[in-house]
């Protein structure tokens, strides 16, 4: 099938493996089953025969695959799929119709729903389209309402079937031809209404007056036999009868304000203030279709999911209209996320829901982020969220309020936290102390900020700064955290705020700082310090791309503490600076080091010196129990390799475990370097390969 599974990728069975592979090509057709006759068996379906050996599922593009599983012939496929998959993952989503987007919508109820599904991953989705993204992550989350003019769910039984809406839930529905949407979607299409409007006054001003008229905004609104007023207004339910007479049509610009303002108050906002419908952009369906597409016929009447939504809005105490939109923003402008002027989730049919989220490369508008935040506020399923490069800004404020609602929650579950971005409106530190603040439960919390920013200020009115209940001077509480990472932006880092966030986690075991830069080495000596005094459980410590060449003293303090199992200097420069001098001290620290287990040193320039002066660690006279080290990326060459495994071999230590020597010259002498991994074999287990260095210098000058 000339697919190959990822290098980081660890399987367990290569017969599930294949049959995974196997699923996913005869879903997407790029496997010709007609190829073969066993495959070609009326009595055989390879899709059924694969099913129970998939544990995780992709779908691309425009969804392929979502409606051949939901189809009757494999009711028994999805059935197996149901029981069998853990992990759904999306890659490049692009445009999807309608149709898609239901038989998608009937997936997910059956796969998360009522099946197995625990992790839910996007990635690499450049301009998701909302109605999509916003349906993926209610399904996630556990909210369903099934479609009135739907089949019903065989598995949901009587009690999920549609209802008939109460009073005031069903003006907020779509018309008998749409799904019914939860309060989430609701929320989003809300949202969505004034960007609607906006370009709708855009396309005003674009055509000429004379062609917008009353009548062919009608005749462009009632294409296909739609009346708009009908289309907007819910279906007959119990609390209204059959028979019950409704308004005359009102034109198009007018029909908005009027249904949104007969559920909100019986005050008419002016005709002006209200939003037309206005279809939302989308893709085109193929790169060779020219012009743009119309609204007309009753085929493209029924592809845009958010056209005829009932918008609910508040109204000044002036008598003016606010925009939805408006409402919507002001509402999470507070510390209630949930708080935005719509029916409360719990109106919702509540299923299972999925236990990991993992957004990569996801662009969130703010329609989405405010979707998102509104399900985290009660999403205590959730026990990892990671959310990786997706442009929040000013959004992320809005993110730390739902957290602190989920936090509150009777049975939060949220255990691991994953946050990266380019760039962030607080610094990193105060960020990761907000966070600490308002998820005091968590155990593994990921930060990384690529760049900082001084622009993506926070757009909050009347203070130019973030709001006061995310930002403080007060202790931080204490927490669970038991593993920590961070990653900063360029810039010295104040090493107070890193210690508060230290202090308050003493149950911390592993703590990972890459591209961290101090004011000085005092500055490194006093978080070193703080670790040796308040972490007392921490067994893993890891340093990346840091410049330690004036930090040899703490460098030793931090060999000489029995209580770490494995250290990391990653890139760090340690012999930058005096290696005649430290490296003997190191060595002596190491050696007088009964606790330390792993010892990683890449990318440091140790050459074959420095790898000699390593080798004294194993000597008779050390009581150091190092069983991994890494020496990969050192400058080594084979004779160095060579004489490291003769003193290994001379000091008859035994096997050590684990050696690690990618990105090494070691291609300078094949044959001396065969022979120096052929001794090391018999007292480690070596790891390497075959790397051209002659080729990798070309490349880094090339880019110098």
């Amino acid at each position: 099938m000339k697919t190959r599974p990822s290098s980081l990728e660890s399987v367990t069975c290569w017969r599930a493996k294949f049959m995974e592979a196997f699923f996913s090509h005869v879903l997407r057709g790029t496997i010709d089953v007609s190829s073969d006759r066993r495959l070609c068996d009326q009595r055989f379906s390879p899709l059924l025969h694969s099913s129970r050996h998939v544990r995780q599922l992709t779908i691309c593009n425009m969804l392929q695959g979502a409606t051949e599983l939901v189809a009757e012939p494999n009711r028994r496929v999805l059935e197996t799929l149901a029981s069998s998959l853990h992990t759904l993952k999306f890659r490049h989503l692009l445009f999807s119709d309608v149709a898609a987007q239901q038989s998608l919508r009937q997936l997910l109820h059956q796969l998360i729903h009522h099946g197995a599904v625990n992790q839910v991953s996007l990635y690499s989705w450049p301009v998701p389209e909302s109605a999509l993204f916003i349906l993926i992550l209610t399904m996630s989350a556990g909210f369903w309402q099934p479609g009135p003019g739907g089949p019903p769910c065989r598995l949901c039984g009587e009690a999920s079937r549609g209802r008939a809406p109460s009073r005031d839930e069903g003006s907020l529905l779509l018309g008998s031809r749409r799904p019914r949407r939860d309060a989430a979607e609701r929320c989003a299409a809300a949202l969505m209404a004034s960007r609607r409007k906006s370009e709708a006054k855009q396309t005003a001003r674009a055509v000429p007056p004379t062609r917008v008229t009353r009548r062919s905004t009608q005749e462009n609104l009632t294409a296909g036999g739609t009346d708009p007023k009908r289309e907007l207004h819910p279906p007959a339910t119990s609390h209204e009868a059959p028979g019950t007479k409704r308004p005359p049509s009102a034109p198009a610009t007018t029909s908005s304000a009027s249904a949104s303002s007969s559920t909100s108050s019986s005050k008419r906002a002016p005709a002006s203030s209200a939003p037309q419908p206005k279809p939302l952009k989308r893709f085109k369906r193929a790169a060779g279709k020219k012009g743009t597409r119309t609204r007309q016929g009753s085929g493209a009447e029924s592809e845009d999911l958010y056209d005829f939504v009932f918008i609910v809005a508040g109204e000044k105490e002036d008598g003016e209209e606010m925009e939805i939109g408006e409402v919507a923003c002001g509402a999470l402008d507070g510390s209630d996320p949930s708080c935005l002027g719509l029916p409360a989730l719990e109106a919702s049919q509540r299923f299972r829901s999925i236990s990991t989220l993992e957004l990569f490369t996801v662009p969130l508008s703010t329609e989405a982020a405010l979707t998102l935040c509104h399900l985290l506020s009660s999403w205590v399923s959730l026990e990892s969220l990671t959310l990786s490069y997706n442009g929040l800004g000013s959004n992320i404020f809005r993110l730390l309020d739902s957290l602190r609602a989920l936090s509150a929650q009777a049975g939060c579950r949220l255990r691991a936290l994953h946050l990266s971005d380019l760039f962030s409106p607080l610094p990193i530190l105060e960020l990761t102390r907000a966070i600490v603040r308002a998820l005091p439960l968590l155990r593994v919390l990921s930060i990384r900020v690529d760049h900082p920013s001084q622009r993506d200020n926070p757009a909050v009115p009347g203070n130019a700064g973030p709001p006061s209940h995310i930002i403080g001077d007060e202790e931080i509480p204490e927490n669970c955290l038991e593993q920590l990472e961070m990653g900063f932006p360029r810039g010295a880092q104040p090493a107070p705020l890193l210690c508060s966030v230290l202090k308050a986690s003493g149950s911390l075991q592993q703590l990972s700082l890459d591209s961290t830069t101090f004011a000085s080495p005092q500055d490194f000596g006093l978080v070193l310090q703080t670790l040796k005094e308040y972490n007392l459980a921490l067994k893993r410590l890891s340093f990346h791309d840091m410049n330690l060449a004036d930090c040899q003293s703490e460098v030793l303090f931090l060999l000489q503490n029995l209580t770490l199992q494995e250290i990391t200097f990653s890139f760090c420069r340690l012999f930058e600076k005096r290696p005649a001098q430290f490296l003997p001290e190191m060595v002596a620290a190491m050696k007088g080091n009964s606790t330390l287990k792993g010892l990683r040193l890449p990318g440091n320039r140790l050459g074959n010196a420095g790898l000699l002066a390593l080798a004294d660690v194993f000597s008779e006279d050390s009581s150091s129990s190092l069983c991994q080290l890494d020496i990969s990326s050192n400058c080594i060459k084979p004779d160095g390799l060579l004489e490291f495994a003769k003193r290994l071999e001379r000091w008859g230590r035994g096997a050590f475990g684990h050696l690690r020597l990618f990105q090494n010259w070691l291609d300078q002498d094949a044959v001396t370097a065969r022979e120096a991994i052929r001794r090391l074999r018999a007292t480690c287990h070596v790891v390497s390969d075959s790397w051209d260095s002659s080729q990798a210098f070309a490349d880094y000058v090339s880019t110098m």
